[in-house]
């Protein structure tokens, strides 16, 4: 197998289509079974398939295996979620607590890149999933034995996954990132297809199904639709900028992947500073302006990619727009899950979790779809490969804009000042929700 410098890249995006098609799927099925027994189902999935990812002799089967592990993000992403909002009640403190689980992402990928960036350089890149499977076990099997007891919240509910995992893998298909291979008409298509498989699925969950995946009546919140628009606008610009961050970086002008980990580190750090700050302004300003934060960040970060010269210095446009950028998917994040979480009651926590998870991770994949087809067409008619690197990112930065746009005009959310679970009971298919009562 080729260890080149971005021969983890394409299996990336597999990982992350698998995990985003089972993350909403499977936030049903903690309130039945139980959180934290589908947390460790997913690591287990994680540990297990990056261990045999170790052993793959050939591109296909790793990009297979990868795809395999995302199945485990899926399941996990939710209930991770889920089980730090059941253990701690909307206050203050779940702010803070949501904040550190958003910086982890970023922050394990600063260390995951560097890591792998030293492996494909000094030894076999086997020993980076060994790694992660060993790490991984740990881990998980620390959490199996300090974990408490957790009572699913509905044991006798229903959860309908054969339906659920045949449309959402239909129109997971729709959208696997093949844009470098598309033609104009295929890419119609497929897009056509994936919106037609949307639709019913939409039909079967509003008319059919006897326990939705999500609960309708978070759709009645003030600007939740909205809100739904402008997470996903603002991801798939975030995948637009993380990708050609790295890809210029690598195909222009050269660099290894270790010295794009250590070009990395200043986003991580950013990711650390941003999580602290959304946690500290959700209280105390309104949502629609941490969010609007967030895509103004990614605003400016994608225009300075877009603008800079072919070959110049880092530290004149890619060291500041991989600190500004690293705000943005926190920002939104934060203020998101934790809209999300209190749009529902204590035992639809993981389903909520899984809607913000499924927004981040499609947008991502998404935006690629668009942005690697465009990079194409116009690689292809002015044979430059940095013009098409140019006018996908001028597409990222069209797409935050929207997103800003659309957010300070329909959202519309109060602060998040409230200290305790919100009362809210589902009788004879109905919910109704009473006042917050504060817990100690």
């Amino acid at each position: 197998m080729s260890t080149g410098p971005i021969f983890l890249v394409p299996s990336k995006f597999r990982l992350s289509l698998t995990q985003s098609a089972f993350v909403l799927v499977s936030g049903r099925l903690g309130a039945v079974y139980g959180h934290q027994k589908l947390l460790l189902l997913g690591g287990a999935i994680i540990v297990v398939f990056s261990t045999a990812n170790a052993f793959c002799n050939t591109y296909d089967s790793f990009v297979a295996v990868r795809a395999l592990t995302g199945v485990g993000g899926g399941i996990l992403m939710p209930y991770a979620v889920a089980t730090l909002t059941i253990m701690v009640p909307p206050t203050k403190a779940r702010n803070i607590t949501l904040a550190a689980f958003a910086a982890s992402p970023p922050v394990g990928a600063l260390i995951g890149a560097l890591l792998a960036g030293v492996f494909l350089q000094y030894t076999a890149w086997k020993w980076h999933f060994i790694l992660i499977a060993c790490f991984g076990t740990f881990v998980f099997g620390g959490l199996f034995f300090v974990l408490p007891h957790e009572e699913p919240v509905e044991k006798n509910g229903k959860t309908d996954c054969r339906i659920r995992f045949g449309r959402a893998l239909t129109f997971q298909h729709r959208l696997e990132p093949g844009a470098l291979r598309w033609i104009w008409n295929t890419i119609c298509d497929c897009h056509a297809g994936a919106v037609s498989a949307a639709h019913s699925f939409f039909i079967w969950e509003c008319r059919y199904a006897s326990e939705p995946i999500m609960p309708l009546t978070v759709f009645h919140t003030p600007s939740f639709n909205a809100l739904i628009f402008v997470i996903l606008f603002i991801y798939m610009s975030v995948g637009i900028l993380l990708w050609y961050m790295v890809a210029w970086q690598q195909l222009i002008r050269g660099w290894t992947v270790l010295q794009v980990a250590i070009g990395w580190i200043p986003f991580g750090i950013g990711a650390s500073m941003g999580v602290t700050l959304a946690a500290w302004l959700i209280p105390r300003l309104e949502a629609q302006y941490v969010l609007a934060l967030g895509c103004l960040t990614s605003v400016v970060s994608t225009v300075l990619l877009a603008a800079m010269p072919e070959q110049q210095l880092y530290w004149a446009q890619v060291f500041p727009s991989t600190f500004l950028g690293s705000f943005c998917p926190d920002f939104v994040y934060v203020a998101a899950q934790i809209i999300a979480s209190n749009s529902v009651g204590k035992r639809e926590q993981g389903v909520a979790g899984s809607l913000i998870g499924t927004l981040h991770l499609y947008g991502n994949s998404l935006g690629l779809d668009f942005a690697a087809t465009i990079e194409v067409q116009i690689a292809k008619y002015r044979a430059s490969e940095v013009l098409g690197f140019r006018a996908a990112l001028w597409f990222g930065v069209a797409l935050a804009t929207t997103a800003l746009i659309l957010d300070l005009v329909f959202v519309r959310m109060p602060k998040d000042d409230r200290e305790g679970w919100k009362s809210s009971e589902k009788r004879n298919g109905e919910v109704v929700i009473g006042e917050y009562t504060e817990e100690k």
